[in-house]
């Protein structure tokens, strides 16, 4: 049997580029989001995309693989990542950063 209830989505996008202090703003995000009880978080490593700038960046070609978009995802109750939005909005102020209702079933086996 499982349990069911109600979350919130979190995704912030970044770029490869993006920094914060001499370490990569999404491993700075991960760290603090680890450390404020966060679930878990899942960081997807773009191919191809552009932002409100208008560049392509993409790993088409091998000279230019730099700065490549990155998207950080978090799933947790809503309470947590409500609790969670102000860091975020602190680290990465310039990041676009969607919020989604999401309907959590976590599977528990049978014991």
């Amino acid at each position: 049997m499982g349990t069911e209830e109600d979350g919130l989505r979190v995704v912030v996008f970044l770029t490869e580029d993006d920094r914060a202090g001499h370490r990569g703003l999404h491993q700075v995000i991960l760290e603090r989001a680890r450390h404020e009880g966060i679930a878990g978080a899942t960081l997807w490593r773009g191919i191809e995309g552009f932002g409100s700038s208008g560049n392509i960046r993409t790993n088409r070609f091998p000279d230019s693989t730099t700065g490549l978009p990155l998207v950080l995802e978090f799933i947790d109750s809503p309470w947590r990542i409500e609790a969670f939005l102000p860091a975020l909005a602190e680290l990465a102020p310039r990041s676009l950063v969607t919020r989604e209702p999401v309907h959590m079933s976590r599977v528990v086996p049978k014991g």
